[in-house]
């Protein structure tokens, strides 16, 4: 449970790293990357547990479908709440491809 708790908490962090600055268009880019790379540093802190903690219970390849379904996940809520964007139907259907590819990635191989 570790794992996808870190994961969810480094991808809020890296959403406004990567995108919280949009609301910002006044500041000058240097500091737009300056506070990105603050916030950056703290997701880090957090998601290189969350690969570390979850490496053996999970497959490599399981990580970065669960880290992609969580990203999308969280921007979701932060382009509604904080960019204040509408959800369309292909955001929708790019989420459930996403499920679908989390359903496949973790059936049994054997």
């Amino acid at each position: 449970m570790a794992t996808p708790v870190l994961l969810l908490f480094s991808n809020i962090l890296m959403t406004f790293a990567w995108y919280g600055h949009l609301k910002a268009p006044s500041w000058p880019l240097w500091l737009a990357v300056v506070v990105s790379w603050g916030i950056a540093f703290f997701e880090y802190c957090l998601a290189v547990p969350a690969n570390r903690i979850g490496y053996g219970t999970f497959t490599g390849q399981q990580l970065k479908v669960m880290q992609e379904v969580i990203t999308l996940a969280v921007f979701a809520v932060f382009s509604v709440a904080f960019l204040g964007e509408t959800l369309r139907w292909n955001f929708l259907a790019a989420g459930a491809c996403l499920v679908a590819a989390v359903v496949f990635i973790f059936l049994p191989v054997d």
